[in-house]
């Protein structure tokens, strides 16, 4: 599947994105014959059909007693369906060469289907199975259990895995957000059959579904499989309200027998939909986001040795965003390495990027956006995160004209705006003894 991109020959009318390689990518509004809407990119230079799709809701819908609900479903819908108990399920994913998967994110629930086309309707009536009359047996119930159960016990000795969850819970105390996402070991020994079901009555639905589907099948047969796949789910969802938030600053610190102290770091951020957040993105990369083009890299690693890796992120959630931060250290420097991190940011916060900063960091962001299409697989993530996002059909077409238009004086007002209070939250995860 080499450089899917510069393959993709389709006739079919629709919106034209111009890539680098001169070839043409061509997105459909699918409306199917029961009202069911999806973004397709016909491709049949490979055989093989990708269809993402993602329902409002995630971890956030977790109730409150039983966090890790969202996330212990997604483990068990391919695990027996309809009249298939697991090991027939399985066994007969795995005869077809079927790829099925489910993820609980923090603010949608996921579903990836990849098939041959070949076996796209048998694979389409899996995906059907799995979504409208998962089993949920005894056996694979407890199998799932016992294998989140264990990974929750695991990730307590991890330290990085320590630090997100200790900055989440500072960041967002009393919010759905807080809540660990794999739960805890006590909420998931009290997860019930009738719990999972009710959380896919409640989320799976018509009205808060997005679906994107690339590879080689036409627009006929995605309505077809629409509404064979989610025509029987409820039309619409029943979601509980969760207000929108500004993460908290703070510190935080937890004392474990590391070889480095793990830093995390971060702040509040703009929202996807904020009208700064294109000069944002562009402030972060120059900042953080570049692996090994950003001020902290340079700062931190480079000159001064103090940890292997440094960077930042943007995270826009749906109720709120932030700026978050990581690295490590040896304990004996945790101070001399935070107190960099600050005064890096502070110093972005006060004068902004030099001219030279700006124009390599949209030439990198404008080359590197095509790298997120080079697979069937790829182009179905992206056209389902602009859907999620709200960001318009037209989206990858005016991209990087969005990036080649932010300016000087745009970048230095978001990072005032974002990196003055980018240090605002602060969690260390380490040796107590600094010595």
């Amino acid at each position: 599947m080499a450089n899917l991109l510069a393959r993709l020959g389709l006739a079919f009318i629709g919106l034209v994105i111009l890539a680098p390689a001169s070839q043409a990518i061509e997105i459909q509004r699918v409306v199917s014959p029961g009202g069911i809407e999806a973004w397709l990119v016909e491709d049949y230079a490979v055989p093989i059909v990708a269809v993402n799709f993602a329902f409002s809701g995630g971890t956030s819908q977790d109730p409150a007693d039983r966090p890790g609900l969202a996330n212990m479903l997604s483990g068990l819908l391919d695990e027996g369906a309809g009249d298939l108990d697991s090991k027939a399920f399985q066994a007969k994913l795995n005869d077809l060469s079927i790829g099925l998967s489910f993820d609980a994110g923090r603010d949608d629930f996921f579903g990836t289907l990849k098939t041959l086309e070949e076996n796209k309707d048998e694979a389409f009536s899996m995906l059907a199975l799995s979504l409208q009359k998962p089993r949920f047996d005894a056996e694979p119930i407890e199998r799932i259990r016992a294998q989140i159960q264990v990974s929750i016990n695991e990730s307590k000795k991890d330290p990085e895995s320590v630090a997100s969850a200790t900055i989440r819970a500072t960041a967002y105390p009393g919010h759905p957000y807080a809540q660990p996402p794999e739960g805890t070991v006590e909420s998931i020994a009290a997860i019930s059959a009738d719990d999972l079901k009710n959380y896919r009555e409640r989320i799976f639905a018509r009205d808060n579904l997005k679906v994107a589907v690339v590879g080689a099948i036409d627009a006929k047969s995605v309505g077809a499989m629409l509404d064979q796949v989610f025509g029987p789910l409820p039309a619409k969802a029943k979601l509980t309200d969760i207000p929108d938030t500004i993460p908290k600053g703070g510190t935080a610190e937890v004392d474990m027998p590391n070889p480095q102290t793990v830093i995390t770091f971060g702040g509040p951020g703009p929202r996807r939909d904020a009208p700064d957040f294109m000069a944002a993105f562009v402030a972060n990369h120059i900042l953080g986001g570049g692996t090994f083009s950003s001020r902290l890299y340079e700062e931190v690693r480079e000159r001064r040795g103090l940890a292997y890796s440094v960077g930042t992120m943007m995270l826009p959630f749906r109720h709120s965003a932030a700026i978050s931060g990581n690295t490590a250290t040896r304990a004996d420097r945790v101070d001399e390495t935070v107190g960099l991190i600050k005064s890096e940011m502070a110093r972005m916060a006060k004068d902004g990027p030099t001219e030279e900063e700006l124009a390599k960091a949209k030439s990198f962001l404008v080359g590197s956006y095509a790298l997120r299409f080079d697979s069937s697989s790829k182009i179905a993530r992206q056209l389902l995160a602009i859907q999620l996002d709200n960001l318009g059909i037209d989206y990858i077409n005016k991209r990087n004209d969005m990036v080649d238009a932010v300016t000087l004086d745009e970048v230095k007002q978001a990072s005032q705006k974002y990196f003055t209070d980018g240090t605002s939250l602060i969690v260390r995860v380490g040796p107590h003894d600094k010595s």
